[in-house]
């Protein structure tokens, strides 16, 4: 199933992430810096959804409090709340 999520306090814009099994098929990334984004991208791909918030949840960016890939565990989070 495909999801959407609007990040908030960092330069992405949009998560478009497929799960499958409680498995990460795909995440699209729209927005923010474009190697790093790709990289976890690809990074989280047949990753159990737990798993990628585990290790994601938390990541600062620089001086923010968040970053894409805790954004990511969130969006990953609500999904779960919301299963």
């Amino acid at each position: 199933m495909r999801y959407r999520y609007v990040p908030t306090g960092v330069c992405s814009k949009e998560f478009l992430i497929d799960i499958e099994d409680d498995t990460i098929k795909e995440i699209k990334i729209v927005g923010g810096c474009p190697g790093n984004t790709m990289g976890i991208s690809k990074l989280l791909e047949g990753m159990k959804v737990k798993e990628a918030i585990k290790k994601l949840k938390g990541i600062p960016c620089g001086f923010k409090n968040t970053s894409c890939p805790d954004q990511v565990a969130k969006a990953l989070e609500e999904i779960e709340k919301n299963k």
